[in-house]
C-alpha cells in the first residue's frame, strides 16, 4: 500500500534572518518539484533557522526532494540539514477531527 499524503518537515542550520532569505526565487524553483502540494515556510524563534512543512503526493517524491533539492540548498546556504517524514494517511480521521486545514 502506497503512502498518499505525506508530510516533510525540514530545518537548515543557519543563521539567517527571514528577510533576508530570497523566498520568492525559491518558492518558484521549489514548485518544479515533482509532487510538491504546499509548503509553509518557518523561521527558528532566537535562532534564524530556516526550514518548513511541506505536502507531498507520495513518498517517493518527498524523498526525491529531500535528497535532491533539499540537500542542494542546505550545501549552498552552509548549513546542515534536518529531515523527517511523516505519513499523512494513518493521521487522517485525528487530524480531520482536530480541523487541520489539510484535511477537508
Amino acid at each position: 500500500m502506497s503512502v498518499k499524503k505525506v508530510f516533510l518537515y525540514a530545518e537548515i542550520q543557519v543563521s539567517i534572518p527571514f528577510d533576508k532569505i530570497p523566498w520568492e526565487e525559491i518558492d518558484t524553483a521549489m514548485k518544479k518539484n515533482p509532487g510538491l502540494k504546499s509548503k509553509t515556510w518557518l523561521a527558528g524563534i532566537n535562532t534564524d533557522t530556516v526550514g518548513g512543512f511541506y505536502e507531498f503526493d507520495s513518498l517517493d517524491n518527498a524523498k526525491a526532494y529531500a535528497v535532491g533539492y533539499l540537500a542542494e540548498a542546505a550545501q549552498q546556504l552552509g548549513g546542515s540539514l534536518t529531515v523527517r517524514l511523516y505519513d499523512g494517511d494513518v493521521v487522517a480521521q485525528a487530524s480531520k477531527a482536530i480541523h487541520s486545514p489539510y484535511y477537508s
